[in-house]
C-alpha cells in the first residue's frame, strides 16, 4: 500500500470552491498582469526545525514549482530567517525581558544557524523543483528603509490599530532593545512614543540592567526593531511593493489563519495602502495527538510531566536528523508527501496528526517518485479536457511557452501531467522550439495537438492564454508518449 491509498480527506469550503490549491492566485494574477511571484516563507530560528516547519519550507518550493507551470510564470521562494526570536528570557521585578538570537549570537552565528538547520533542505529543493532561493534576515527586513519608513507611517494610526495588534491590553508590542546589551522588555510596558514627526520617531524604554534609555527610529537608521509577530506582519505586508510585475505571496502554516484576522483588521484601520497586501497560502498544520499544533517544548513539557503521550510521537517528527535513513531518503518522503497534499485541494486545505504524517512518510513511495534513467517526473498541471485527451493517448503534443524551466527538459525526461487528483506519466519522444504560435500550428500536425478543434480554433485558444509579450519569449512544444509507472 502506498501514501495515495492511505489518504482520506473531507470536503472543505475553500477545497469545493477550486479545482487546485493554487487557484486562490488566480484572481490576483488576472487582476494584476504579474510575471513573477516571490513566495515567501518565514522561520523563527528557535533550535532546530521538527517536520512541521520542513515541511511549511518544502511546500514553498513545490508550490512555488506548481505555480511556475500551471500558470507560465517565473517563480522564487523567499526564506527569511526570524532571528529576533527570543533566545533567553528573564523576569525582573515582575516584568519580562528577552534577548533575541540576533543579539545573542551576531551575524555570523546567525549565518552558521542557518547554514546547520536550513540551507541543506533549501538547497535539495531547488535541486528536485528548479525553483531558486533567496535567504534573509528579519534583522536585515528591519533595516531596510521600505520596512522602516512603513514602520513610521503605522505609527500614525497607532491609536487605530493598538487592540488589533494587541487585543487584551492595546499595548503593541514595539520592543527597542537596550544599545548597551540587548535586552528588551519583552511586552513593551515601559515603552513610549515620545515624538512622531516627519523626520522620525523618538522612544523611550527601560532595561532591566541600564535603566531608562532613548532610541531615534528613522527610515535611513536607528534602534534596533524588534517588533512583536502581529506587528511584524502588518509592517511587513504593508511595506511590499509590486516592483517589476512581481506578485507577493506569504506562505504560511495553518495556524497563521487565525492570526491574520486581527491582521486584516490593522489593515483595515490603516487605510488603503500604496498597493493591495500580499496573497497568503496557509499550508496544512502538523496537529500532535492532542489536537494541537505540534510544538517541541509542549511536548517537552509534557514529558517533564511524565504525560505518556509524549512517547507517541516518533523523535524524527520533532528532529528530522534522526530519520531513520539519508537525507536524500527524507528529502524524497518529504516532498512525495508535499506533492501528495497538493494533487486535490482536498488533501491541501486540512490538517494532519503527527501519526499521520509518519504513516504517509514512511509508507512506500509511488513508482513515479522512484529515481529514472533521466531524472524523476517532472509534475505538470493541465486542464481536465487536455489530461483526458493524454490520457487516452489521443493528444500527443503539449505546447508550452519557452520559460527558461520548460528549456530545461530534454528528450526522455518524464512528464507526470495531473488534474484533479488523477495522474498520467509520459515521455518526452521530441521537442520542436519556434518563434510563433502561428508558426508552430504551420509545422505541427494539428490533430496531435487537440483532435477536437482546427488550427484557427487552437491559434486563438492560445493566444488568448499567452498575450504577445509571452508570446515572444518563444514556444515549445513536446512529442509525449504515455509509459507504464512501474518502467
Amino acid at each position: 500500500m502506498n501514501a495515495v491509498d492511505l489518504l482520506r480527506s473531507p470536503n472543505t469550503v475553500l477545497a469545493n470552491a477550486v479545482d487546485d490549491a493554487l487557484d486562490v492566485l488566480r484572481p490576483r494574477l488576472l487582476e494584476t498582469g504579474a510575471e513573477r511571484i516571490e513566495f515567501t516563507v518565514g522561520t523563527q530560528l528557535n533550535g532546530r526545525p521538527h517536520i512541521g516547519t520542513h515541511l511549511v519550507q518544502s511546500l514553498s518550493f513545490l508550490v512555488a514549482e506548481r505555480a511556475r507551470d500551471e500558470f507560465g510564470i517565473e517563480t522564487v521562494v523567499d526564506f527569511v530567517a526570524l532571528d529576533n526570536a527570543p533566545a533567553e528570557t528573564i523576569t525582573r521585578d515582575g516584568r519580562k525581558y528577552q534577548l533575541s538570537y540576533h543579539h545573542q549570537r551576531g551575524a555570523h552565528g546567525i549565518r552558521a544557524l542557518v547554514a546547520e538547520h536550513y540551507s541543506p533542505l533549501l538547497k535539495a529543493m531547488t535541486r528536485r523543483t528548479g525553483v531558486e532561493f533567496r535567504v534573509g534576515t528579519y534583522t536585515g527586513q528591519q533595516a531596510g528603509p521600505e520596512f522602516r519608513a512603513e514602520f513610521l507611517r503605522t505609527l500614525e494610526h497607532l491609536d487605530e490599530i493598538r487592540f488589533w495588534l494587541a487585543p487584551a491590553r492595546g499595548i503593541a508590542h514595539i520592543r527597542l532593545p537596550c544599545p548597551v546589551c540587548g535586552w528588551a522588555e519583552k511586552h513593551a510596558d515601559h515603552t513610549r512614543l515620545l515624538e512622531l514627526d516627519g523626520s522620525g520617531a523618538l522612544f523611550e524604554a527601560r532595561c532591566h540592567a541600564h535603566g531608562r534609555y532613548e532610541t531615534d527610529v528613522t527610515p535611513l537608521g536607528g534602534g534596533y526593531l524588534d517588533l512583536a509577530t502581529l506587528c511584524r506582519n502588518v509592517v511587513k505586508e504593508r511595506s511590499c511593493r509590486p516592483e517589476d510585475s512581481t506578485l507577493h505571496v506569504m506562505v504560511k502554516g495553518g495556524d497563521w489563519a487565525f492570526g491574520c484576522q486581527l491582521v486584516d483588521g490593522a489593515h483595515a484601520a490603516i487605510g488603503t495602502s500604496a498597493a493591495p497586501v500580499p496573497l497568503r497560502i496557509f499550508t496544512p498544520q502538523i496537529l500532535g495527538s492532542d489536537g494541537g499544533k505540534l510544538s517541541k517544548s509542549l511536548l517537552n513539557a509534557t514529558a517533564d510531566a511524565g504525560d505518556p503521550s509524549r512517547g507517541s510521537t516518533a523523535e524524527w517528527l520533532l528532529n528530522p536528523a534522526v530519520w531513520p535513513g539519508t537525507q536524500a531518503d527524507y528529502v524524497e518522503a518529504l516532498t512525495g508527501v508535499g506533492e501528495l497534499m497538493l494533487s486535490d485541494p482536498r488533501h491541501f486545505y486540512r490538517s494532519y496528526t503527527t501519526t499521520a504524517l509518519e504513516t504517509l512518510m514512511t509508507s512506500r513511495r509511488p513508482a513515479r517518485n522512484q529515481p529514472q534513467a533521466h531524472g524523476r517526473p517532472r509534475s505538470i498541471q493541465i486542464y481536465k479536457q487536455y489530461f483526458d485527451l493524454i490520457a487516452d493517448g489521443s493528444k500527443t503534443v503539449e505546447v508550452r511557452v519557452a520559460y527558461d524551466s520548460m528549456k530545461r527538459v530534454k528528450a526522455g525526461d518524464l512528464l507526470n501531467f495531473t488534474c484533479r487528483g488523477e495522474e498520467c506519466l509520459t515521455r518526452v519522444k521530441r521537442i520542436g522550439r519556434y518563434r510563433t504560435f502561428k508558426e508552430m500550428f504551420g509545422t505541427e500536425d494539428v490533430k496531435a495537438v487537440n483532435p477536437n478543434a482546427t488550427a484557427a480554433e487552437q491559434l486563438r485558444a492560445v493566444q488568448a492564454i499567452f498575450p504577445p509579450h509571452k508570446e515572444a519569449l518563444g514556444v515549445l512544444t513536446f512529442e509525449i508518449e504515455r509509459v507504464d509507472a512501474d518502467e
